[in-house]
């Protein structure tokens, strides 16, 4: 564990650093701060930030040169006391451009603001798409035109959005601060047009620098399009915290909250608790007592469906519910005169997926948000499984959890795999955060399981052409599948994908669920729930 929180702790360091210290002393002598340094300013002292894909892009796009972060940075934090999205260009990665990662982390950051009635702040300084990507960011549904349409709809819900053009703001992309219900600008380094004086120059024949085409001036006093001006980065800032300061509350959602209490058992012992060895069994309950209050965990069913567990509990004083994977070998009870069956730890079976259900019913019916802590191999198999109905138990659970109305997180602590992923509330399933340990794997499979599936496969290929494989060959190419399988198991592989939004120390994962659930606190529950057809 300490080797990945290593891992975890190199990789972020690196990658904060954007496109590097000889581009940030670009930026600082242009009079610019970087986009993490506006963040650093903007956000409240003593307060949590919770960064959103962090990993975002990483290990794609090399033939382009890399884009760090998706070449922007999001997180949750507080401004002049309100809680807030924050969505940075960092003009350090390719000028800011947005290559097809990027899109899909700005309408993340905006889903976060919409599902959850949060304020947004643009800081915006971005070339605008990257051109030689342009068909894969251009014209799709969640291409970048889907901004500007968001920050209609944010705008029409009565959200908050302030944007600050802090340098380029160019083409299509002028829309996103305009759209915005406040636009300030920064004198000097600040300029936003839907063409630029190259552009101009090709298409008119008019000779026009930046400043007098889209600068500071000609946009607050002469074409009225920005609010104001500010002589620097931070005095525009300063700006911001103003506007929030006087910005009026909203509604809550009610969910339950009681002075927080840290848990009677040690956190730290979580990394003693998971063991290194993923086949290892362990006892999911004493990760759940180090992570909620008092470590008090108040089961439900607990002696039935024990491949799941489900209960209810605080963190960091709101009241959740929880549903996790219990990763023991467990005995079910038998019916009379029958013995139980050994249950496998992290298998979901037919009397836990019935639970589970049941479970999420009720906490919608209370009004409780649900927190499901995976670490599944899926659901189980064989005839004993299916003659039970494991499909309709399974698709019960789906069905209440999918029709959900209360917010849920889920936290990947270690596998998740197949069908376990999307019972388990996985990325489809619209969790408010989707957190992944850096023990975390997600894959439709196992990389064991897949691998040898692949290999007969290509083994009975051969062997039909006629060219049987030898043994050294099999174990030749048995080593090739998995070491390409295991490699996109990685927990950062799934960041890169903003498949989930960031790869936390298990430690910090009491602060951030928190800090979602007071994010979800914003937005009331307008909709009933109901779970439609349920199969019984």
């Amino acid at each position: 564990m300490q080797s990945l929180l290593d891992e975890l702790t190199q990789r972020s360091t690196q990658t904060q650093l954007g496109g590097g210290p000889k581009k940030i002393d670009d930026q600082h002598r242009k009079g610019k701060l970087t986009a993490r340094e506006r963040i650093d300013y903007l956000a409240d002292d003593g307060k949590p930030f919770v960064e959103i894909g962090l990993f975002a892009g990483e290990g794609m796009y090399a033939e382009h040169g890399g884009c760090p972060s998706g070449g922007v940075v999001v997180g949750i934090g507080y401004v002049s006391g309100r809680q807030c999205v924050i969505v940075a260009n960092d003009a350090t990665v390719k000028a800011g451009a947005w290559f097809p990662i990027t899109a899909k982390k700005n309408l993340r950051a905006q889903e976060i603001a919409l599902e959850n009635r949060l304020p947004i702040i643009y800081l915006v300084d971005s070339a605008g798409v990257y051109l030689p990507l342009q068909n894969e960011v251009f014209a799709d549904k969640e291409h970048f035109g889907r901004t500007f349409r968001n920050n209609a709809q944010l705008s029409a819900m009565g959200i908050l959005q302030v944007a600050a053009i802090m340098g380029s703001c160019v083409a299509g992309g002028a829309y996103l601060p305009i759209m915005s219900d406040e636009a300030l600008i920064v004198e000097g380094t600040g300029s936003i047009f839907l063409a630029g004086p190259y552009l101009v120059k090709a298409s008119i024949g008019e000779d026009v620098d930046a400043e007098t085409l889209g600068g500071a001036t000609t946009q607050t006093d002469i074409s009225g399009v920005v609010d104001n001006k500010y002589p620097d980065d931070k005095s525009c800032l300063d700006a911001i915290k103003r506007i929030f300061d006087k910005t009026g509350h909203t509604e809550s959602a009610g969910f339950d909250r009681t002075e927080s209490a840290p848990p009677t058992k040690n956190p730290d012992e979580i990394y003693q608790v998971l063991p290194a060895d993923r086949v290892k069994p362990y006892d999911m309950l004493e990760i759940i007592e180090r992570i909620v209050d008092n470590s008090e965990f108040d089961a439900y069913k607990p002696g039935y469906g024990q491949s799941l567990l489900c209960g209810y509990a605080r963190i960091d004083g709101w009241a959740v519910g929880i549903v996790a994977n219990q990763r023991k070998v467990v005995k079910a009870k038998g019916r009379t005169g029958q013995a139980g069956e050994m249950q496998m730890g992290g298998v979901i079976y037919g009397d836990a997926a019935d639970k589970a259900a049941r479970f999420i019913m009720n906490c919608n019916q209370k009004r409780i948000p649900l927190v499901f802590l995976q670490d599944v191999s899926g659901f189980m198999v064989g005839s004993r499984a299916e003659q039970g109905g494991i499909i309709k138990d399974g698709a019960k659970m789906v069905s209440a959890m999918a029709n959900s109305v209360v917010p849920k997180f889920t936290v990947v602590i270690g596998n998740s795999y197949g069908a376990g992923n999307y019972a388990m509330c996985g990325k489809a399933y619209d969790p408010r955060l989707m957190l992944a340990w850096p023990t975390a794997q997600m894959a439709v499979m196992s990389g064991a399981s897949a691998a040898k599936t692949l290999l007969q496969i290509q083994v009975a290929a051969q062997k039909a052409k006629g060219k049987p494989m030898t043994p050294e060959e099999e174990q030749e190419q048995l080593k090739k599948i998995t070491d390409q399988y295991n490699a996109q198991l990685s927990p950062y592989y799934a960041a890169a994908r903003l498949w989930v939004d960031a790869v936390i120390d298990p430690l910090q994962t009491r602060t951030i669920l928190s800090e979602g659930m007071a994010a979800a606190n914003h937005a009331p529950i307008t909709k009933p729930y109901s779970v439609g057809v349920i199969q019984t």
